[in-house]
């Protein structure tokens, strides 16, 4: 159970037919969350809008201590998915007891939505005009339903200030995970990640896996190899390097790669350079010059290319934002 009323309260609405996995993500993520002193950062609650129990997409009901009273209090709002929400087509098809649940949020409330939770938040209003993503599956009829909302199927989540949504079920985890980094910072951000035994960091840009083949059982992995370049990435790495360590000619490696990542081999490790650059300009005072090198990218110039190209920032405005987290 994860309560403190003294700390940033997640309160998470679950209505018939929650999707069990995607209503246990916030209290996982938010409640592993310790500050220095090892003090809980947030304060995680679970609500329905009557306060009664809940049927679940699963064989088995939720039972709650709060009813939709508990929105009004949050700091931030989530609502997780229910399978029977990619049938709601405006706010005429929302329940009557969630609309109104819905409307006792406070203005500047932070409000969060799980995979297709994003159709509630559109029915709601409070996405016209506004960026958003869902599951992919759902996107196009999403995008005809409501198109005030700036749709965009191709990426894990959007965070766009006080309004955030994130596309399928992992993509949820991507989702609080970076919003415990942009609270409080990458390292403890990275301690969550740890115990939940999750990747800390994937861009919210990056592509969703649609359709992604799995790979035969039979087939030679690139993991190991992912592993050991992960080990390496301050130093050149071609892609010739990487098909020899997996024992593989550059062709057959590619593919590989591709299927089992979902992108290139020098896209995954870009990705996995600007990861390290980011954690290291928010937890060391190295200077840029260092960072660059310990990050692969050789120069100051090429780590500034990368980082406003991925972030729209320099490193050191990003690394001055995070300031306020020491």
């Amino acid at each position: 159970m994860c309560k403190n009323r003294a700390m940033h309260r997640v309160v998470v609405l679950a209505v018939d037919g929650v999707i069990p996995f995607e209503l246990s993500v916030p209290s996982r993520i938010f409640c592993v969350a310790k500050g220095a002193g090892g003090e809980p950062l947030y304060d995680v609650v679970t609500c329905t809008i009557d306060g009664r129990p809940v049927a679940t997409a699963a064989d088995y009901s939720v039972a709650v201590e709060h009813d939709a009273s508990a929105l009004a209090g949050a700091d931030t709002v989530v609502v997780p998915a229910a399978e029977w929400f990619s049938e709601i087509t405006g706010r005429e098809s929302l329940p009557g007891g969630l609309a109104e649940a819905l409307a006792g949020i406070r203005p500047g409330t932070r409000v969060v939505s799980i995979c297709i939770g994003t159709y509630v938040l559109a029915a709601a209003g409070l996405l016209d005009g506004r960026p958003a993503t869902t599951h992919w599956r759902h996107a196009r009829r999403f995008a005809t339903r409501f198109p005030k909302v700036r749709m965009d199927a191709d990426v894990l989540f959007v965070d766009d200030g006080d309004v955030l949504t994130s596309a399928g079920a992992s993509a949820g985890v991507d989702l609080c995970l970076h919003l415990v980094r942009r609270d409080h910072g990458s390292e403890i951000a990275n301690q969550v990640a740890r115990l939940c035994v999750v990747p800390p960091w994937r861009d919210g840009g990056q592509a969703q896996y649609v359709e992604q083949p799995v790979p035969e059982p039979s087939s030679v992995g690139t993991a190991p190899t992912r592993a050991w370049a992960m080990e390496r990435l301050g130093t050149p790495l071609k892609l010739d390097d990487l098909a020899g360590h997996a024992g593989m000619s550059r062709r057959t490696f590619t593919r590989h790669f591709r299927r089992e990542v979902g992108m290139s081999p020098g896209q995954w490790l870009t990705h996995q350079r600007i990861a390290l650059a980011r954690h290291l300009l928010e937890s060391s005072d190295l200077p840029v010059d260092r960072i660059a090198d310990r990050a692969g990218f050789g120069t100051a110039a090429s780590l500034r290319q990368h980082i406003q190209a991925s972030l729209g920032v320099s490193p050191h405005v990003y690394r001055r934002t995070f300031r306020a987290f020491e």
